[in-house]
């Protein structure tokens, strides 16, 4: 790499050499004639050998010149195909980062309806609890949860977050709970979080729940699978498990939401606005939340 000449003459003698023109190759390349002559010459001065043999109003290449030009045709071309194959694959594939309460249950169970109304977009989906930085990650996406104030970023507000007690049917029945006390002696996932010390002040109870131990996950999916085969109760967002809510596999036994209050927002780098394939994710999701808002009260959809 050390001895290769500089790009610049590179790319103006394998104009020059396909044109066997200056001038064509200076129309080409957007210089002036003389800047194409001059760094002709440099490159001749690297080789040690004339690369054109000039003649009265025209030029042509010299043996050396010939022996060079297919080679560097080939590899500017190859250079070409290789960043269109990037920018095409840029364009047609739809990069998106979720957390993996949101991401693995109602994002999931949705996104198939995206990807049949836009075919031509590819959509990789990446779930992380961990903050990425879309300014150094390969994600065009993320749905996030905050306030909507990140610097650099665009958010839109989709919903409130919102937490409510859900089970199984068989655990309601088996711990014969009919008023939000009975919560408080059966065995409930992340007992000691705080959140449910607020659910339980949106309920009207204002003793908080006392210390105990329990199992405490990483998200939502796994509580879902343990909640399932009646091992607790868990305080989890309704809208996530709406299926299995109306489907009667999971039961909410209390109305009472409690909002935290941060939001889910869909974030992507201000300087991507008008990028089609994030244009069309924000227009869907759109849909999707109209979709659902009767399914949960009014202020879950009220932006911060």
């Amino acid at each position: 790499m050390d001895r290769l000449p500089p790009l610049t003459a590179i790319r103006a003698f394998e104009a020059a050499g396909r044109h066997e023109n200056f001038s064509r190759a200076a129309e080409e390349l957007g210089m002036t004639q003389a800047a194409v002559s001059y760094q002709i010459r440099q490159l001749e001065d690297r080789v040690g050998k004339p690369l054109f043999v000039r003649e009265k109003g025209r030029v042509r290449l010299s043996d050396v010149g010939r022996r060079l030009l297919p080679a560097l045709t080939g590899a500017f071309a190859a250079m070409t195909d290789a960043f269109a194959a990037v920018w095409s694959e840029d364009e047609d594939v739809l990069s998106l980062n979720a957390s993996v309460s949101i991401g693995a249950t109602w994002l999931s169970e949705r996104i198939g309806r995206f990807q049949l109304r836009h075919p031509d977009l590819a959509v990789r989906m990446s779930l992380t609890n961990e903050v990425v930085d879309l300014a150094t990650s390969p994600y065009d996406a993320a749905i996030r949860v905050g306030y909507g104030k990140w610097e650099g970023l665009r958010a839109e507000f989709l919903f409130r977050q919102h937490f409510s007690p859900i089970c199984a049917p068989a655990f309601l029945e088996n711990n014969r709970i009919e008023k939000p006390e009975d919560l408080m002696s059966v065995e409930r996932f992340a007992p000691n979080d705080p959140w449910w010390a607020g659910w339980f002040a949106a309920a009207g109870i204002g003793t908080p729940p006392p210390p105990r131990t329990g199992i405490v996950f990483d998200n939502q999916l796994q509580e879902g699978t343990a909640m399932r085969q009646g091992f607790g109760i868990a305080l989890m967002s309704p809208l996530f498990w709406r299926a299995d809510l109306e489907a009667g596999r999971l039961v909410q036994p209390f109305d009472t939401l409690y909002y935290p209050g941060p939001a889910q927002w869909l974030i992507h780098s201000e300087s991507r606005v008008g990028v089609r394939k994030i244009e069309r994710l924000r227009e869907w999701l759109r849909e999707e939340i109209v979709a659902d808002r009767g399914f949960l009260p009014a202020g879950i959809w009220q932006p911060l």
